[in-house]
């Protein structure tokens, strides 16, 4: 008979996943916890139930984790009652597996899973219970749940649980290093293929299917093509009808997973002909504006100051300051804790894996660069893409 098993993609070793458990029940016992609580509906935003699990949100269907202090997990998932998901071959520390038909187009049903999680922690009274992720919660789950609990404590430990995914392990950085190789293949690809004449839609089908061959489970690709003097930044799918033609610029983002579920990103730019000096100039700013970010990523650095010496440095060239998000951590979420960023609280710390991806626009030309680095005793890792940062001329 056919193993099961085998319809598996790359997981996470049974070690890892104790690892992780264990981190987790020396937290709660620390803040007397009974429960941890979280609820994904989405692979690019769904690192919470991965990190406990191995198994990911996929396509906005909620899946909620029930982690308790003692014994196995429940989880819960939009599946018939009878057949849950994930099949039980397919879970590991998951005692119950749950379903039930619910959809948030079906507003009538946005209570069921809650119904459900309610049931289970109601088996121990007056629990204390840990939500991770809390912004994850729709609005009717947590309403059902706060409202059938009443002598139950809720207690916010997001933040606790996020310091334990920052850093990542030695196999989790294996991984990572492994999405960044896919994501160089991808652009080697790209610069084979890419001529005047491709839609940017030609672009976004050729990356998707060479990184899909190569393991990644969930991905966005991002491009921004346009003539010089009308620079345009990153345009998604539905705005990507657009016919390359020479004198063109395009930068290319590629950010998705590799095999085992881990997040890495690569931007570089194309130019249609030898390009400008006036895209030299600028690309080089951009390459300043990345390394100097790079040179205060150490241990203890706090988020807030490197951003703002950035912006200084987006000022004294001219160009207007960043207001979004210019660097991050990555893992099991396309975005990660720590975000570099004027609110971020989370110091920088050995084993994280950050994506630092500045930008430059002035009114001609527009360019970024992006690339992943780990955070080491000293500093920075060397990067973990190969490939160059040179404008690559089609």
């Amino acid at each position: 008979m056919e193993d099961p098993k085998e319809r598996l993609t790359t997981v996470i070793s049974d070690g890892e996943l104790r690892r992780r458990w264990k981190v987790a029940r020396q937290m709660m016992r620390d803040f007397k916890i009974d429960f941890l609580l979280m609820r994904n509906d989405e692979e690019y935003f769904g690192g919470y139930v991965r990190w406990f699990t191995d198994i990911p949100a996929r396509h906005s269907y909620p899946f909620t984790v029930i982690f308790p202090l003692d014994g196995e997990m429940s989880t819960i998932s939009s599946s018939p009652p009878a057949e849950p998901s994930p099949k039980e071959w397919a879970v590991r520390g998951v005692k119950r597996r749950l379903g039930a038909p619910y959809y948030p187009s079906l507003h009538y049903t946005s209570q069921y899973d809650a119904e459900l999680a309610v049931g289970i922690l109601k088996e121990k009274k007056r629990a204390r219970i840990g939500l991770v992720g809390r912004s994850f919660f729709h609005v009717p789950f947590y309403e059902y749940l706060t409202g059938n609990l009443q002598g139950y404590q809720f207690v916010d430990v997001t933040d606790q649980i996020d310091q334990m995914k920052a850093v990542k392990s030695p196999e989790e950085i294996e991984l990572i290093k492994g999405t960044a190789r896919l994501q160089d293949a991808v652009i080697q690809h790209l610069k084979e293929k890419i001529k005047p004449g491709m839609r940017d839609l030609d672009l976004y089908a050729e990356a998707h299917y060479v990184a899909t061959k190569q393991g990644m489970e969930r991905g966005q690709v991002l491009i921004s093509s346009y003539t010089p003097g009308d620079p345009s930044g990153f345009q998604q799918r539905h705005f990507m009808n657009r016919i390359l033609k020479k004198g063109d610029i395009s930068t290319i983002l590629v950010e998705g997973n590799g095999p085992g579920g881990f997040y890495t990103e690569i931007a570089r730019v194309f130019s249609f002909g030898s390009p400008s000096q006036e895209l030299q100039d600028l690309y080089s700013n951009v390459l300043e504006a990345q390394d100097i970010t790079l040179k205060l990523l150490k241990p203890g650095a706090i988020p807030k100051e490197i951003w703002d010496v950035h912006n200084n440095f987006l000022q004294k060239k001219g160009y207007p300051p960043e207001e979004r998000l210019y660097a991050h951590g990555e893992g099991y979420e396309l975005v990660e804790r720590p975000a570099i960023r004027y609110d971020e609280p989370m110091k920088i710390q050995v084993g994280m894996n950050m994506a630092i991806h500045p930008f430059c626009k002035n009114k001609k030309v527009w360019a970024t660069v992006c690339d992943n680095y780990l955070i080491t005793e000293t500093g920075v890792s060397p990067c973990l893409h190969q490939t160059p940062k040179d404008i690559i001329v089609v």
